[in-house]
């Protein structure tokens, strides 16, 4: 069992996927123990560019140039305007420390952690070499300007539609 450890740490793309993944799944973790606002934007931050690090090792570089730009960037700086249009005069407050809480999450965490590891040790996965395209981006531009333009053009009336309905909430809750 070990040796397959050893093996598997033994290539440097293996490393990097390793080290990535533990960045987006501590990342999101961390976006759910927080309680401030701000700082669950930065933990999703570090997800959003934790994936990106995770595509380039997939070699869909364009997929994590477009991870980087539209949600490491874009959506965490549309969530912080969001924060700061909004009122926050209320204290926090405080919730009821819970002992056991960690502990169940912890439990959990390696609990999930060995049912992943125990069925990607028991599966047969494909190996082999896989043709590759060689202009990926090219081909994904040529796809989203002719056989989807309509849904990428709707898509971006459905994200100006909803911040400005977040606006719109945001004034109704200052009145």
């Amino acid at each position: 069992m070990f040796g397959n450890i050893v093996d598997f740490l033994s290539r440097g793309e293996n490393i990097a996927f390793f080290i990535c993944a533990l960045l987006a799944i501590g990342g999101a973790i961390f976006m759910l123990s927080f309680t401030k606002v701000v700082h669950m934007v930065v933990a999703v931050a570090l997800t959003f560019i934790s994936l990106a690090g995770l595509y380039v090792v997939l070699e869909a570089e364009f997929v994590a140039v477009v991870q980087i730009l539209i949600y490491a960037g874009a959506i965490s700086i549309l969530m912080i305007f969001g924060i700061m249009m909004t009122k926050h005069t209320k204290e926090e407050e405080e919730e009821p420390k819970r002992p056991w809480h960690n502990g169940l999450l912890f439990v959990g965490a390696a609990g999930l952690f060995g049912i992943i590891f125990y069925a990607i040790q028991k599966s047969q996965l494909p190996s082999g070499e896989y043709p590759s395209m060689q202009d990926n981006t090219m081909e994904i531009g040529k796809l989203l300007f002719t056989n989807h333009v309509i849904p990428f053009e709707l898509m971006s009336v459905l994200l100006t539609v909803a911040f400005i309905g977040a606006i719109i909430v945001a004034k109704r809750e200052e009145d």
